[in-house]
């Protein structure tokens, strides 16, 4: 049977506790004070404490700190008087996993006590297959495992900062995975691919009718997460009106979807990152100081593939094993001098480019060998500057406008050649494997 510590000085409040978590089958012991609640705790084992903010020898953020210290697998939530976030916030930055605001709603408790009870269990489970691997042995990667696994036992919102293809996404992804809510889906969303006229839609839905072109009702974003984690990447592009009703969603837990009279209760925990510096944004006022308080409870910077250089190397045979496995064939070896020319090289496309380049040098090298040649990283990148005037992609993106060029080359030299690829690829000055990269990566892969 769980065991519960509840600390307030309203025995009203102390009774309601007791009795909702008797309900739940967990046995509680209760405290009116700090001093109290001390003693019970060098007495007894818990799995989980609920505190009052306000207690006549000090208060709970004392409690929590000091949970901390001694007992640090103990989740403690907060209890908060309405509205007040500021005191959750400096709760949760103190060390809670979570807080409840006063009045109490029981189904919000109960969900919350839930929640912290399977840190007990499936939580802790670091060896679980499903995991998100951050691979890296460097100590700025060390250092980011440990505080992946510290912030999963907690339901504060945290804000990843880094640059562009340092892997946040992976990062919130293995937040989510060591956590509570790991059986819970994660909603990843880009905020800046969003069509500012669809965000409200895409956020909290719409109801069928609610305006033209809404033919049925649509969930959205914060109601899917419902029960998991909601990630908010490049949160920095949102504008400003929707960063209001973002801000709202977030401190109330609930949502109102477009059309609908009612509020609908969302439990979801926020992660949110950016390539951008969001203190610079907000000084600009191009971001809202209050949300920018309410996201960034805790900061979690991910390091750059320069500030973890020691890793190249495993990160590239991972890589080069995953394109192998994906075409069924033997992994190609990266010679030593390839190797010293990506320790080298700076990365400013962090992880995210090192992946490409070696997608790259996958398709061209010979004799499954990777050289340094076939890296193409000499110097500055020798690249035709596009006619700014000229280049028209009519709502393609700029990879998307490429893919479509490409394929049209390859498909009229397959044609000429009758669908020979030997022939082709000599044609096209490429090897028979890069040829055969590109038909599958282009959706071209097909018998003739």
């Amino acid at each position: 049977m769980a065991k519960a510590l509840i600390v307030d000085d309203e025995p009203d409040i102390r009774e309601l506790l007791d009795i909702t978590l008797s309900r739940m089958n967990i046995d509680s012991d209760c405290a009116a004070d700090l001093s109290e609640a001390r003693n019970l705790l060098e007495k007894n084992q818990y799995q989980v404490c609920l505190t009052d903010m306000k207690l006549p020898d000090g208060n709970g953020i004392d409690l929590v700190r000091l949970i901390q210290k001694k007992h640090p697998d103990m989740p403690v939530a907060v209890l908060t008087a309405h509205g007040n976030m500021d005191t959750a916030i400096q709760s949760m930055k103190a060390g809670a996993f979570d807080f409840v605001s006063k009045p109490i709603e029981l189904e919000r408790l109960r969900s919350l006590v839930n929640t912290a009870l399977k840190l007990q269990s499936d939580g802790s489970d670091d060896n679980s297959p499903h995991k998100v691997d951050i691979a890296g042995e460097s100590e700025a990667i060390i250092h980011l495992r440990n505080k992946i696994k510290k912030l999963s036992r907690s339901q504060a919102p945290v804000y990843i900062s880094g640059e562009s293809g340092s892997g946040k996404e992976l990062t919130a992804r293995a937040i989510h995975e060591q956590g509570p809510l790991a059986s819970g889906p994660f909603i990843a969303v880009n905020c800046g691919a969003i069509p500012r006229e669809l965000m409200e839609s895409e956020f909290f839905g719409h109801k069928k009718g609610s305006f033209t072109g809404a033919h049925k009702d649509h969930i959205g974003l914060f109601e899917s997460a419902n029960g998991g984690t909601l990630f908010l990447d490049e949160v920095a592009d949102l504008p400003l009106d929707m960063q209001v009703k973002l801000l709202r969603a977030i401190q109330e837990k609930s949502v109102r979807s477009i059309g609908s009279q009612k509020e609908t209760p969302v439990d979801a925990r926020i992660l949110s990152a950016t390539h951008k510096n969001l203190s610079v944004e907000v000084s600009e006022n191009r971001f809202r100081k209050d949300l920018f308080y309410r996201i960034n409870v805790i900061e979690l910077p991910v390091p750059t593939l320069r500030d973890r250089a020691d890793d190249i190397k495993l990160l590239a045979q991972r890589f080069l094993v995953k394109m192998a496995k994906k075409f069924d064939e033997t992994p190609v070896r990266l010679t030593k001098d390839a190797l010293q020319t990506l320790n080298s090289y700076r990365f400013p496309g962090n992880i995210r480019e090192l992946e490409n380049i070696l997608e790259r040098a996958y398709t061209l090298c010979e004799n499954d060998e990777i050289h340094p040649s076939d890296l193409h990283l000499e110097g500055t990148p020798n690249q035709a500057q596009p006619n700014t005037q000229e280049a028209e992609l009519e709502g393609e993106t700029l990879d998307e406008h490429l893919e479509d060029i490409e394929r049209g080359i390859i498909v009229k030299t397959l044609e000429e050649n009758r669908w020979n690829r030997t022939a082709a690829a000599k044609k096209l000055g490429v090897s028979f494997r890069s040829l055969r990269y590109r038909l599958k990566k282009l959706g071209l892969d097909r018998e003739e």
